[in-house]
C-alpha cells in the first residue's frame, strides 16, 4: 500500500532525527574531558637529588667542668684580707685570701728557739762522746730530741703557711662563701674554682647505637644561651658497661671552653659516626611505612606510582635512598595520604594538563558527527 506524500516526508524526518541523535550520542563529548582533567589530585612534589648525608646520634645533656675544687681552710683563725673576687681568673698557687698569723708566727718561733737548742746540745754531745765523756746512750737520747725538736719546726712553718689561702687550681672564681673578719674553723669551704677551658657533657645512649660511637668521633653543640652558633668537640670516652634499668650506656663529650660556653648550660649534641657523598636522597616527608614495608608515590606520566625504596642514613630532613629510585625522579611529599597506585595528579607548580586542547578535539569531532548526521538528516 503506498502512503500519502505527507506521511511519507514526516517518516523520513523521524528517522533523520534518529540517526542525528545516535551519532552525538555515540562520539565523545567537551564535558567529559574536562571532568577527566578536573579529577587529577593537586599534589607537591620533589625530584630526588644527590648530596652529601651524614649518620648521626643526636642528644641532649648539660655541660660540666671536670676541673672543679672547693678551697678549704687548712687552718682556723679569722680572715684578714680577700684577695679574690667571684668572676676573677685565678692561677694555681696564686693568693685569695689571708688568715690572721699571729698566733701561728709565735709557735714557730717557739719551735725554732727549741731547735736551736737541741742543735747546740748535741754538737756539745758529740764532742764529749769522742772524749769518753758522755755514754752512747745519752748521745743517742740527745739526738732522737733533735729530730722530734726539727719535725715540730717544720709542722709548725707549715702551718704558718696555710694562713695565706691559695688556689689549687687555675680557673674562675665561681663562689666566694666568706667575708672579712669571718672566724674559719678547720676545713671550712671559702671559695669554689672552676676550670672553664675544658667542659664536658655526658650523653645516657641507647644499647643499640653501642656499636656506632667511638672516642674520636666529632660532635657538634648548640646552646639556647648561644643562638645561631655551633661548638666544636670529640667523643672522649665511652663505657663499655650498659646499665641494665635503664638499656643505655654513657658518652663522653669534651668540648673546648671559652667566653661563650659555661658550666651548667643546656644543649643539643650531635655525633656524625658516618657519612655518605653524593648520595641519591629524598625528603622525609616523602616516605609512607606500611607493615615494615617504606615506600613512595613517584610521579610518573602524570600518575602516581606506589613504588617500595629501600633508605640509609637521614639527616636534616633528607633521607637516602639504596634501592628503588632514579636520579631525577619525582615523589609526592604533600597530599600522599588521598592517593592510590594509578590515579591521576597534578603538581602544584607545573602547567595544567591540556584539557581544553583535549575538549578542542573533542568537539571537532562531535561537529563532524553533527555534520554526518546532517547529512544523514538531509
Amino acid at each position: 500500500m503506498r502512503l500519502p506524500a505527507p506521511r511519507q516526508t514526516l517518516r523520513r524526518t523521524a528517522i533523520a532525527f534518529a540517526l542525528a541523535a545516535l551519532l552525538a550520542a555515540c562520539g565523545p563529548r567537551p564535558d567529559d574531558a574536562a571532568t577527566e582533567a578536573e579529577a587529577r589530585v593537586s599534589v607537591e612534589a620533589v625530584a630526588a637529588e644527590r648530596r652529601d648525608v651524614a649518620a648521626s646520634y643526636a642528644g641532649t645533656a648539660a655541660l660540666t667542668a671536670p676541673g672543679e675544687a672547693q678551697v678549704v681552710a687548712k687552718t682556723s683563725g679569722v680572715l684578714l684580707t680577700l684577695m679574690a673576687e667571684e668572676g676573677d681568673v685565678v692561677e694555681a698557687g696564686q693568693v685569695l685570701a689571708r688568715i690572721d698569723p699571729d698566733r701561728l708566727r709565735l709557735d714557730l718561733a717557739r719551735n725554732e728557739a727549741n731547735l736551736r737548742k737541741l742543735e747546740s746540745n748535741y754538737r756539745r754531745s758529740q764532742e764529749l762522746l769522742a772524749e769518753r765523756l758522755v755514754s752512747q746512750e745519752a748521745n743517742d737520747q740527745i739526738r732522737f730530741d733533735l729530730d722530734a725538736a726539727r719535725a715540730a719546726y717544720d709542722m709548725a712553718r707549715l702551718e704558718l703557711s696555710y694562713t695565706e689561702i691559695r688556689a689549687p687550681i687555675s680557673g674562675v672564681i665561681a663562689e666566694r662563701l666568706v667575708k672579712t673578719g669571718n672566724l674559719i674553723q678547720l676545713n671550712a669551704s671559702l671559695f669554689r674554682i672552676v676550670d672553664t677551658s675544658r667542659l664536658e657533657a655526658v650523653l645516657n645512649v641507647p644499647e643499640r647505637e653501642l656499636a656506632t660511637l667511638r672516642p674520636g668521633l666529632p660532635v657538634q653543640l648548640a646552646v639556647d644561651a648561644v643562638p645561631g652558633q655551633v661548638f666544636a668537640g670529640v667523643v672522649d670516652r665511652v663505657s663499655p658497661v650498659v646499665d641494665a634499668g635503664s638499656g643505655t650506656f654513657r658518652v663522653t663529650c669534651t668540648f673546648e671552653g671559652g667566653d661563650a660556653l659555661r658550666p651548667g648550660m643546656f644543649g643539643r649534641i650531635q655525633a656524625v659516626y658516618d657519612t655518605r657523598e653524593d648520595a641519591l636522597a629524598i625528603p622525609r616527608d616523602a616516605l609512607m611505612e606500611d607493615a615494615g614495608e617504606v615506600a613512595v608515590f613517584a610521579v610518573v606520566d602524570g600518575r602516581a606510582r606506589r613504588v617500595s625504596v629501600r633508605t640509609g642514613h637521614s639527616q636534616d630532613g633528607w633521607v637516602e635512598v639504596l634501592e628503588g629510585l632514579e636520579d631525577g625522579a619525582r615523589v609526592v611529599t604533600a597530599g600522599k595520604n588521598t592517593l592510590r597506585d594509578g590515579v591521576g595528579v597534578q603538581v602544584i607548580g607545573d602547567p595544567a594538563p591540556a584539557a581544553v586542547d583535549a575538549a578542542a578535539e573533542t568537539g571537532v569531532a562531535g561537529g563532524e558527527g553533527t555534520g554526518d548526521g546532517g547529512a544523514a538528516a538531509r
